[in-house]
């Protein structure tokens, strides 16, 4: 299930694309893109091959509305943490808290953006071009929030963050999860430490 309902232009989806699109989140997590044929989503989400092509037209819009709306959703989640707290450090940590909360999560499969990128190797493609801009849109969320507390190289310290937070990810998925949490964990509060011996 999606964190959160998508739109189509503003408005919720129309049940059928709605549930073939949750069809899809779940299948594509559970056993891969390549992996899910249209024929298995039509089964899984009811509809009738008519109306997966009116709402999609083909697998591959369908993978590029999946993305895009796991990484709306995303984000939209991680916009309520972030305001959910007043100081710029405690911001901060809430990305940590977001990851920890995912790694503990019964159906984590990994991150479902590295997963999707590993399927299309074409940085040129339509997913990986979403998936490039959900990456960026995170580190911008980051950088913000360093240059709010006031580090001396918010883009720099950002960069380190991603990379701690992609491999948290991607580590606690395939190795150990709670291990995973701790290590990013003190990957961020190290960022933050070497500001302070900086100032």
């Amino acid at each position: 299930m999606l964190v959160a309902t998508p739109v189509d232009n503003g408005r919720p989806l129309a049940p059928a694309k709605l549930r073939i699109l949750e069809a899809a989140t779940a299948l594509f997590s559970q056993e891969g893109i390549r992996a899910v044929g249209v024929d298995r989503l039509i089964q899984q989400s009811s509809v009738t091959k008519a109306t997966f092509y009116k709402h999609f037209g083909s697998k591959d819009r369908l993978i590029q509305h999946y993305v895009a709306a796991a990484s709306a959703a995303t984000l939209a989640s991680l916009d309520e943490h972030i305001a959910a707290h007043d100081s710029p450090h405690a911001r901060l940590m809430s990305l940590v808290d977001a990851v920890h909360a995912d790694l503990r999560h019964d159906s984590f499969r990994g991150s479902l953006f590295v997963n999707a990128a590993a399927e299309f190797p074409d940085p040129r493609d339509p997913v990986r071009i979403i998936i490039a801009s959900h990456h960026e849109a995170i580190a911008m969320r980051v950088t913000d929030l360093l240059t709010a507390i006031g580090h001396s190289m918010p883009g720099e310290a950002a960069d380190q963050i991603m990379v701690a937070y992609v491999g948290a990810l991607s580590w606690g998925y395939v190795g150990d999860p709670i291990g995973a949490s701790v290590a990013f964990r003190r990957s961020v509060e190290r960022v933050l430490d070497d500001q302070l011996l900086a100032a």
